[in-house]
């Protein structure tokens, strides 16, 4: 199983960019999928996350109104659209797959992907 994420990078406050997270190697469409990040020196936090048909999504508070996550089971492939970036939205970025729903403690995640570097700078 593999799950590649990319479209992180510099962007500067209010930003708007758009993370993707290929999987390949498991049936993408029975697997729900979530985003999480962590800050060097502190613990990988919650994100969002997807039911495996898109049908239910979950936001920490922390992004909900800015940030969209979404899912092209054709594709194979899980977004996060970021918008209004924040300095404090720094982070590593790591999507995972559960078969099971996504719990925000991480702990129902089976696979994570490598991670993508997100830097906002004000």
């Amino acid at each position: 199983v593999q799950l590649q994420a990319s479209g992180g990078g510099q962007v500067q406050a209010g930003g708007s960019p758009r993370l993707s997270c290929a999987a390949s190697g498991l049936r993408f469409s029975k697997y729900g999928m979530g985003w999480f990040r962590q800050v060097l020196g502190k613990e990988r936090e919650f994100v969002a996350s997807i039911t495996w048909g898109g049908g239910s999504t979950d936001y920490a508070d922390s992004v909900k109104g800015r940030f969209t996550i979404s899912r092209d089971n054709a594709k194979n492939t899980v977004y996060l659209q970021m918008n209004s970036l924040k300095p404090e939205d720094t982070a590593i970025y790591y999507c995972a797959a559960s078969m099971r729903t996504i719990s925000r403690d991480s702990t129902s995640s089976e696979y994570w992907g490598q991670g993508t570097q997100v830097t906002v700078s004000s």
